[in-house]
């Protein structure tokens, strides 16, 4: 292996009560009650949009009237602060660090806003560890659209089947399976085991160390 590329939300950080608080603030003056945080681990996955449709169409709002209010205000209060209730998985910075002192390239992948998404990374780990940070933007195509991961493996001057790809959905398997990459499912983040293998995980991690030991067994 020579890369990994890693999702953003329930894989690097838990996001979980930063989107389920900022998601009900918005939707409460239109006179919608509160949805449990729980539900947003089913919300996310496929930006921000999507996620706001989803929260809606629960919320009682099936015709989606006020998507594009509540889309506007939700982005607004994430733009003021992204990394509100945001914390990073235990762990995992240490292993992330690890993996770099191999020579392995790391680079984040996510279906969040791209300047949101840059924003996190720089708040949770700074500017030096990863080496390349992508987030949703006009000209690629969202997960699980492989493109994205393809041009990271591209850009780093690697092969796909020299990546690995980490990230915690449906979403995230099946944009590293159809990137070609080894592609693990991550099981302390949003969704559950079964999701992930039936989606085709070629392996699971249940803590952020044992990415050490896949990275390992791959590269022996």
């Amino acid at each position: 292996m020579k890369a990994c590329i890693f999702d953003l939300d329930g894989t690097l950080a838990n996001t979980l009560e930063s989107m389920s608080v900022s998601a009900n603030q918005v939707i409460e003056p239109f006179g919608y009650a509160p949805l449990p945080t729980e539900n947003f681990k089913y919300y996310a996955g496929d930006g921000a949009r999507i996620l706001v449709e989803r929260v809606l169409r629960d919320a009682g709002d099936q015709d989606l009237i006020h998507l594009e209010e509540v889309y506007q205000a939700y982005s607004a209060i994430f733009d003021q602060d992204c990394t509100y209730k945001v914390t990073v998985y235990d762990g995992m910075e240490e292993t992330l660090e690890k993996i770099k002192s191999m020579g392995i390239k790391l680079a984040v992948l996510s279906n969040k806003p791209h300047a949101q998404t840059k924003k996190v990374i720089s708040n949770l780990f700074g500017d030096e560890l990863f080496d390349w940070v992508q987030g949703q933007q006009e000209g690629i195509e969202k997960k699980p659209d492989p493109s994205g991961a393809l041009a990271i493996a591209k850009a780093f001057g690697v092969k796909p089947e020299e990546c690995m790809y980490v990230g915690d959905t449906n979403v995230d398997m099946m944009t590293g399976n159809r990137a070609g990459m080894f592609t693990v499912g991550v099981l302390w983040g949003f969704r559950d085991r079964k999701e992930l293998i039936e989606h085709h995980a070629h392996a699971l991690a249940e803590k952020p160390e044992d990415l050490m030991r896949l990275l390992c067994c791959k590269m022996n």
